[in-house]
């Protein structure tokens, strides 16, 4: 395949994005996830007249009867859409004191800004299965992405920095919660913003509800104080309970039952709880499901047991596990009255 790379002038960019003659492919482009600050960012490269990476461009539609064509836009679909942003004044662009709005700069500096040299790498007339497979390949990597490494792709705003800074807290480091090929992988970004938005929320299947809440708190992220005293709270209080270091209370899946319990228990409920004492009762439950190995009368070890280790990260195990935690920490704690609360 043999293609070519030369340079257009951004309004040329700009009309052709405006009069439709320059359209995204939203079947295989990525979505619009830039964070404002983000935004800003580029845009200050662009204004300093700064270079950035090309852009890929393919044949589309050709009109026999007007000579009309079009143009797909194969990759740069979120550099050209926040320039054009820029360039009308979207009320969804939010610059902050760093960036003047394009209606605020002289006249000299707006002709720069229009006369700036995109390089666009044209990839002539393909087939659509062969631009996406050159799409594909652009944004491929030496391995398969798992599902948060392409969250990491692709957002880079406030809550998946909250989630970074609450993975990097030395309570997973000193309890050994994450292997090297975890953090690696980012599952304790994973897991850690599971937590958060299990708290915010309720429980949920599997990672359905990241890429939301990734988006929805891409820019700001106002629970964050809140959240990391609570966090911080929860995390001083399971280590206060003495579990050992074999305990099944730092396994993933019964970390995360146990945080979010406590959370909720701790902040919502108000039970006023006793560390030793639900260290105590938590162990002897632990203890229990570990040599029950599923076969137990007891339907709440035999339950957790099976929540545990098949089909953990389902809906219905998290949830099971969690009103089974739940009732364990009701037990061992007593309702705070109002005015103490």
């Amino acid at each position: 395949m043999r293609t070519t790379a030369t340079n257009r002038r951004l309004h040329v960019l700009l009309s052709a994005i405006r009069e439709g003659s320059l359209v995204p492919r939203p079947e295989f482009q990525r979505r619009l996830v830039w964070s404002n600050k983000h935004k800003a960012a580029f845009l200050q490269t662009v204004l300093m007249e700064y270079p950035f990476p090309e852009v890929y461009v393919a044949a589309g539609e050709l009109n026999a009867e007007t000579g009309d064509a079009t143009e797909m836009l194969v990759d740069g679909q979120q550099r050209l859409s926040t320039l054009h942003q820029y360039f009308v004044g979207s009320e969804e662009l939010r610059l902050g004191d760093e960036v003047l709005p394009y209606a605020q700069l002289s006249q000299e500096k707006k002709l720069r800004f229009l006369e700036y040299d995109v390089v666009i790498r044209d990839l002539g007339n393909l087939s659509i299965p062969e631009i996406k497979e050159v799409f594909r390949r652009i944004n491929s990597t030496d391995y398969a992405l798992n599902a948060m490494e392409v969250h990491n792709a692709r957002f880079e705003g406030a809550f998946k920095k909250f989630g970074e800074e609450i993975a990097d807290h030395e309570f997973f480091e000193r309890h050994r919660i994450f292997s090297t090929t975890d953090i690696k992988r980012m599952q304790d970004l994973r897991l850690v913003l599971i937590i958060v938005i299990t708290i915010m929320s309720a429980y949920f299947n599997r990672d359905d509800e990241l890429e939301s809440y990734l988006e929805r708190y891409n820019d700001e992220f106002e629970q964050a104080e809140d959240m990391r005293a609570q966090l911080t709270s929860v995390f001083a209080f399971v280590e206060a309970c003495g579990f050992g270091p074999k305990s099944r209370a730092w396994k993933k899946a019964d970390i995360f039952t146990l945080i979010v319990e406590l959370q909720r228990a701790t902040f919502h409920k108000h039970l006023e709880l006793e560390q030793s004492n639900v260290g105590r009762e938590l162990s002897s439950f632990y203890d229990a499901v570990d040599s029950s190995q599923g076969a137990s009368e007891d339907a709440d070890i035999s339950d957790y047991y099976k929540a545990a280790l098949q089909a953990s990260n389902d809906r219905g195990s998290r949830i099971r596990r969690g009103n089974i935690i739940a009732r364990i920490l009701e037990g061992a704690g007593r309702q705070r009255t109002l005015a103490g609360s």
